[in-house]
């Protein structure tokens, strides 16, 4: 890869650049505004068993009455995004509550000073040998992409790797992007995801193991593509602080992720603060086991981390007063998370109000209709590039588009897995960056990394895997 050095120029625009909450806020006006200029419409929808949701009837689209969104309806559209039952994105409050108590988890498990300790030992084992840390937590992210479509549950992790990542000598971007996109790439290529492949395949009408060699292409070749560059750009940085893309932040965020108990902690740790740890362990092992065998989900994850905040409180001999204070300053930390979640979930909420979801995929469908298979499986794809922006649910999308997209497939010669590959991975990309799904814009929160920050980090990677990507979904059409 080519030395792409873009950082005085996106710092310097960084400085003018809106925050998220302006981007989002400004999301919202844009899609009410195309409420009034695109016609309301609706396809018919059925029930389908197998997808277990309501699909949208291809050949069914008709024109219904406007609901244009005003001035009430936008205001509205941050509120209702935490709640609102719509059937593109799900609900938002349980997610902002799991972000407040993950927070109030992480500012007990601080205030014991065994975090700052235990990564001041880790280091001092790895010194030298750091970077080796990246493909692997990489990889360890991918596979839970690809398997169970890893993506709310990845906001628990930015606490924990963030401060490992400033204690390498690395930066918050680094410890960002190996959650994102390791995670990110692994729904981009899903292979058994049943959120994003398995319903879609459903929807699709066909076995979501047709297509499995090209996504293990994708998959495989996307994951090394991406562990090479945020390993290039690790190593960029431990060589030169001042080329990260949050050098002027540096010590703002060493603050922020260093021992918040107020104490100076030495490289020893104590005998309690080792229990902390393997607490604190055991309890992202729990929540892995519970999301991936047990159905968690939200809820049940938000009460693993409230129980285990009191029960590292209890150990570390917090006190009462101490524990709560603890747990208040975290979430404290984390509100502003909490906010954005339901802001960006406004935008949804005002485009399937607006009725024009269904319109644009009406539009669409008849954009591909008659083409040639190559020009049919790549018009798709950037079609799908754009409905992401607007449905960013890997599962919604595919109930949306797959019944009304894939028939059209059969006309082009092109095999309707090959459109489900085309639709997941538009959709795994664009949710890389999408200031629409709450887990880009939460976990660069956590984080603490400007939106404008990543962007400027991982655009140059986004036109390395569009073109991987276009190159094997091009090349699949004549095997």
């Amino acid at each position: 890869m080519s030395d792409i050095d873009t950082n005085s120029g996106t710092d310097r625009l960084a400085d003018r650049f809106p925050t998220a909450y302006t981007i989002l806020f400004a999301l919202i006006v844009l899609v009410a505004g195309l409420t009034w200029v695109i016609p309301a419409g609706r396809f018919d929808r059925v029930e389908n068993e197998a997808v277990g949701r309501e699909i949208a009837v291809a050949g069914t689209y008709k024109t219904v009455e406007a609901n244009p969104q005003g001035v009430i309806d936008i205001v509205m559209a941050p509120v209702a995004g935490f709640y609102d039952p719509d059937s593109y994105a799900a609900n938002a409050i349980d997610v902002a509550l799991f972000v407040l108590l993950l927070g109030g988890f992480l500012g007990v498990v601080n205030a014991t000073g065994a975090i700052d300790t235990g990564i001041r030992r880790a280091m001092s084992g790895l010194k030298g040998r750091e970077i080796w840390m990246i493909p692997f937590l990489m990889s360890l992210f991918a596979l839970g992409g690809t398997t169970y479509g890893m993506a709310e549950e990845t906001l628990a992790f930015y606490g924990l790797l963030v401060p490992v990542m400033i204690a390498a000598g690395y930066d918050s971007v680094t410890g960002a992007a190996i959650i994102l996109l390791g995670a990110g790439i692994g729904t981009l290529g899903s292979t058994i995801n049943p959120f994003a492949t398995v319903i879609a395949s459903n929807a699709a009408g066909v076995a979501f193991t047709e297509g499995l060699a090209l996504r293990l292409v994708i998959l495989l070749g996307g994951l090394v593509i991406c562990i090479a560059y945020v390993m290039r750009y690790a190593a960029r940085v431990q060589r030169d602080p001042s080329r990260s893309r949050v050098a002027d932040l540096a010590a703002d965020h060493r603050a922020a992720f260093t021992d918040a108990s107020g104490k100076s902690a030495g490289d020893m740790l104590t005998g309690t603060q080792s229990v902390v740890l393997v607490l604190f362990a055991l309890t992202f092992v729990a929540l892995i086991w519970g999301v991936s065998s047990q159905g968690w989900w939200m809820a049940q994850m938000s009460a693993l981390f409230f129980a285990a905040a009191i029960v590292v409180g209890l150990v570390g001999r917090l006190g009462e007063k101490r524990l709560t204070g603890a747990f208040i300053d975290g979430a404290r930390d984390l509100l502003g998370v909490a906010l954005v979640i339901g802001l960006a979930r406004g935008i949804v909420v005002v485009m399937e109000q607006g009725l024009i979801a269904d319109t644009i995929l009406n539009a669409a469908a008849g954009a591909v209709s008659g083409l040639s298979d190559l020009a049919f499986i790549n018009l798709l794809y950037w079609i799908q590039v754009g409905m992401s922006f607007f449905v960013p649910s890997s599962s919604g999308l595919a109930v949306l588009s797959m019944p009304i997209l894939a028939p059209l497939s059969d006309f082009a010669g092109v095999d309707r897995s090959l459109a489900v590959t085309a639709y997941q991975s538009a959709n795994g990309l664009v949710n890389l960056i999408n200031p629409t799904f709450a887990v880009v814009i939460g976990g660069l929160a956590i984080a603490r990394v400007p939106y404008e920050r990543w962007l400027g980090f991982v655009w140059p990677l986004l036109l390395i895997l569009t073109v991987f990507i276009m190159a094997a979904l091009s090349v699949a059409t004549y095997l």
